[in-house]
C-alpha cells in the first residue's frame, strides 16, 4: 500500500508542476494587458477572464489524467471522485496583483488523499519560479525561467528548496497578505505585536510570501483568514522545506482558515505572539 501510495503521489506531482506552467502561461498571456477586463465577485474579490480559462485548463487536464479524483476550485466550484484523491486549484492567488500589473501573483495547486497533504505546487508565472514538494520527497525550487509566449517556459536546474536558519525574531522578515484580513478579523494587535517582534516587516503576501518562506528569503508568513485552495499547497511545502505550516491555533491544517508558516525555529515564538495578542486570549 505504502508503495503504491508513493507511485500515485509521484505521478501526481509530476503532473501538478507540468499543469502549472501550462496553467500558468494562460495566465500570463494576459498580463499586464491594457484590455483586461476586471469583474467583482459577490464576495467583493476580483475575477477575470484569466482566473476562468486558467482553472479549466486545469480541470480538463486532471479530468483527463485522474478522472477518479475530486476537485475543489476558487472558480468552478467542487467535483467529486471516488479515489481518494481531492484536488485544490486556485488559478490566480493573488489576483489584485495581477490586475495591477504586479508580478508577486501565481497559480496554485494542491492535493491530498484521504485528508492528508501530498501535493503542493506555487507557480510564480510572472517570476519565472516554481516552488512545489510531494509528502516524504522534499522541496524543490526552480528559478529564472524565461517564458517565450509560444513554447512556454525555458527549462532551467531545479534546486533544493530550504528554509532559513534564523533563530531570532528580532532578526526574522515577516511578511502578510493584506492588513484589511487582520481588521476584518479582529486581529489588528496580532499584526501589531508580530510588527514590532520582528526584524522586517514587508507586504510581500499571497502565495509569493510562501514561497519566500519555503526558500529562505523570508522567515514568517501569516494570514487571518485563507480559503482551502490558498492554503492546500502550504503544508506539505513548507514541511518538506524544514519549516512548518499551522492555523493560528498551531493546527496543520489547510481547512480552517488561518495559516501561519514559518521556517520553523521561530514557529512557537510567532504562535506565542500571536495567542497573546489575539482577542480571545485577553
Amino acid at each position: 500500500m505504502h508503495d503504491s501510495l508513493a507511485v500515485a503521489t509521484a505521478k501526481r506531482l509530476e503532473f501538478a508542476v507540468a499543469a502549472a506552467k501550462v496553467a500558468g502561461a494562460v495566465v500570463h498571456r494576459s498580463f499586464q494587458d491594457s484590455d483586461l477586463r476586471v469583474e467583482t465577485k459577490v464576495d467583493q474579490t476580483v475575477v477575470t477572464e484569466a482566473d476562468r480559462s486558467a482553472e479549466r485548463q486545469l480541470r480538463t487536464a486532471l479530468t483527463q489524467d485522474f478522472p477518479n479524483d475530486a476537485i475543489v476550485g476558487e472558480e468552478y466550484g467542487t467535483t467529486s471522485g471516488t479515489s481518494g484523491w481531492t484536488w485544490y486549484l486556485d488559478p490566480i492567488d493573488g489576483t489584485q496583483a495581477f490586475v495591477r500589473g504586479v508580478p508577486l501573483f501565481g497559480t496554485l495547486i494542491g492535493a491530498e488523499y484521504h485528508g492528508e497533504s501530498r501535493i503542493g505546487v506555487i507557480f510564480l508565472p510572472a517570476l519565472g519560479e516554481i516552488v512545489y514538494a510531494s509528502k516524504g520527497e522534499g522541496c524543490f525550487w526552480q528559478r529564472g525561467m524565461h517564458w517565450d509566449g509560444a513554447f512556454g517556459y525555458s527549462v532551467v536546474p531545479t534546486h533544493r528548496a530550504q528554509v532559513s536558519r534564523v533563530a531570532s525574531m528580532s532578526d526574522a522578515m515577516f511578511c502578510t497578505t493584506w492588513m484589511q484580513s487582520f481588521v476584518a478579523t479582529e486581529q489588528v494587535d496580532v499584526f501589531g505585536k508580530l510588527c514590532e517582534a520582528t526584524g522586517v516587516f514587508r507586504g510581500w503576501g499571497d502565495c509569493y510570501g510562501y514561497a519566500l518562506v519555503a526558500t529562505g528569503r523570508a522567515e514568517i508568513m501569516v494570514d487571518p483568514q485563507l480559503n482551502v485552495w490558498d492554503a492546500a499547497p502550504m503544508l506539505v511545502i513548507l514541511e518538506e522545506a524544514g519549516g512548518r505550516y499551522t492555523t493560528f491555533d498551531g493546527k496543520p491544517d489547510i481547512h480552517a482558515g488561518s495559516g501561519v508558516a514559518t521556517n520553523g525555529k521561530l514557529h512557537a515564538a510567532t504562535l506565542k505572539v500571536i495567542a497573546k495578542a489575539a482577542p480571545h486570549s485577553k
